[in-house]
């Protein structure tokens, strides 16, 4: 049994194969201009677009389509009320006509279960699926920490934490503009950090498992203000960044004591965070499905079919 994954982000365009077992992610980053941060929607879909029927002609020109039983997509960014962005109409439109032409079912998830499905599935731990847990969504638009529950094939995602305002992604993001690195700037940073030998840092308050992130932009742009030194910029802002992530981790460990912990999304690849959560005994995906990827839809979609 096999299925098809589609997921059309604001950043990625992606589509999957998945067999049970493994699968192979076919993804490429939308092209953003240098010096900009990000892509209007209207931009958004029309790369969306562009790159779909290209990814999904290589994805199908060497896999067995006889046996493809379910096509997934992410149909909105979370599974809440009012949870919608137009770029993930591409998405859905591709694939139902997929499962139109190939008459099987449309399993339609949203973007936040696909990455927490992508993480505990790379990671070896989709036992964890079947139980409570605790989950970090960290991205460029997205940094919430959620109570992960089962909800059928599926999981329910509850946010009880995390930024109040701006995210971690476009912090990094914006630190990024301002060391002229290319957009998205996460792994620039996270390379560029490493030659950073200060510790200097910021101790973003956090409370009840939530933390406000606007404040650091200006400590950063203090922080390079007064040293001119990139690296040092680049780590300083992830020591921020990781520091509050650490403290919101502790407190929830605290209100949901023995759950696991799982980092998704883009941020969650980054080393620095890997390093510094590493006492709490967390669940981290391989660097490339922790980024914007179809695999958790089609990770979700095999469960939706399974007898």
């Amino acid at each position: 049994m096999s299925v098809i994954g589609i997921d059309t982000s604001n950043y990625t365009t992606s589509i999957a194969f998945f067999d049970g077992r493994e699968g192979e992610n076919c993804s490429r980053l939308l092209p953003v201009k240098a010096g900009e941060l990000g892509l209007r929607q209207s931009d958004a879909v029309f790369a969306h677009i562009k790159s779909l029927p290209e990814l999904s002609g290589r994805l199908f020109s060497h896999i067995g389509r006889e046996n493809i039983t379910a096509v997934g997509v992410s149909t909105r960014p979370r599974a809440v009320e009012g949870s919608y962005m137009p770029c993930f109409l591409v998405g859905y439109s591709h694939a139902k006509l997929l499962s139109d032409a190939l008459g099987v079912p449309l399993i339609e998830v949203s973007h936040q279960q696909g990455h927490v499905a992508a993480a505990l599935w790379s990671a070896g731990h989709l036992e964890l699926m079947e139980q409570p847990h605790l989950a970090w969504h960290l991205s460029g638009g997205t940094t919430e920490l959620l109570l992960v529950e089962p909800e059928g094939k599926n999981v329910k995602c509850t946010k009880i934490g995390g930024t109040t305002d701006i995210s971690a992604g476009q912090l990094i993001d914006r630190t990024g503009q301002l060391l002229s690195l290319p957009f998205p700037s996460g792994k620039h940073l996270d390379a560029l950090s490493r030659e950073a030998v200060e510790t200097e840092t910021f101790r973003v308050k956090c409370r009840d498992c939530s933390f406000s992130l606007s404040g650091v932009q200006n400590k950063v742009q203090q922080y390079y203000e007064r040293s001119h030194n990139p690296a040092e910029t680049a780590a300083y802002t992830l020591r921020c960044v990781c520091g509050a992530v650490a403290q919101a981790t502790e407190q929830a460990r605290k209100a949901y004591p023995g759950m696991r912990v799982v980092f998704s999304g883009g941020v969650a690849s980054n080393s620095l965070l890997r390093q510094t959560v590493a006492y709490l005994d967390p669940v981290f995906s391989p660097p490339e499905f922790s980024t914007d990827n179809a695999m958790g839809v089609a990770v979700l979609a095999n469960r939706a079919t399974e007898e």
